[in-house]
């Protein structure tokens, strides 16, 4: 695999406090990685880091082999999807796509066609000249997504983009980001603090807690070795109670409706005791 962004010794102090720990890791070309802890535990800071927000206290952020750790944030062809939308309320789905991309020469002269085409890819068109505020919770994100898409960016982060949205919703998004991280071979790093949402998306999962790496590991990998008595608690028993919590109501005799790959975690839970 090819490393697209390498983090070394990445420190961050504010007010005399530490809150993250000299991190070190890497995310490969093309992977889904989810970076899971509580709130406070500094995975938000990581993110704003990343993208340029916020210059790090020490350590380097080396993106294709070249260093960007001072790099502004139009210079490090990153995307970002916000929790609360950030869309534009007095534009519509279409201007806000396209609002970007007038400011970007390689796509300036076809904005218009660039945006219709994302549009159409997060399955928008039918609401392509609505205004934020008649769409849902989940039509909002999905322009969001389109909106960052639109300037193809290299690696996309999630600010926890399902954490306002109703159960339903988020497994359809859920869904839908891992549809067009597929079809346009994006990077992704996703925050979240949400155990189940990070197994169902991940290709690893990096575990955190008070500004350190826990375990950046295979979900498989995770729930079959769990590094230590945080990651069991944090991960794996919060997961397991969920199972539990379901399992009252299904009928004797009668499976649960469960992807493949929901089997199997239900069985890894079961043996990682």
């Amino acid at each position: 695999m090819t490393v697209k962004l390498e983090i070394q010794n990445l420190t961050q102090v504010f007010n005399r406090q530490e809150v993250l720990h000299s991190l070190s890791f890497t995310v490969n070309d093309g992977e889904f990685l989810s970076i899971l802890g509580p709130s406070g535990c500094g995975k938000t800071t990581i993110l704003r880091i990343l993208i340029g927000l916020l210059p790090p206290t020490s350590g380097r952020i080396i993106k294709d082999g070249n260093d960007i750790t001072t790099a502004p944030p139009s210079k490090r062809n990153m995307g970002i999807v916000f929790q609360n939308y950030a869309l534009f309320q007095n534009m519509t789905v279409l201007g806000n796509v396209e609002y970007a991309l007038k400011f970007n020469k390689e796509f300036k002269s076809r904005s218009r066609a660039v945006a219709e085409n994302i549009i159409e890819h997060v399955g928008m068109t039918e609401h392509i000249d609505k205004k934020p505020y008649k769409l849902s919770g989940g039509q909002q994100q999905r322009v969001a997504i389109a909106r960052t898409l639109a300037c193809k960016p290299d690696i996309i982060l999630f600010d926890e983009p399902m954490s306002a949205l109703d159960a339903a919703t988020r497994l359809s998004l859920r869904d839908e980001i891992k549809r067009i991280q597929n079809q346009f071979h994006t990077t992704m790093i996703y925050i979240t603090h949400d155990q189940e949402e990070a197994f169902a998306l991940s290709d690893r999962i990096m575990v955190m807690d008070v500004g350190m790496i826990q375990q950046l590991d295979s979900p498989g990998a995770i729930i079959a070795n769990p590094s230590n008595m945080y990651v069991r608690e944090f991960v794996i028993d919060n997961l397991r109670h969920k199972i539990d919590s379901l399992a009252k109501y299904v009928q004797p005799g009668i499976s649960p409706p469960e992807s493949a790959s929901a089997s199997k975690i239900t069985a890894s839970l079961g043996m990682a005791k």
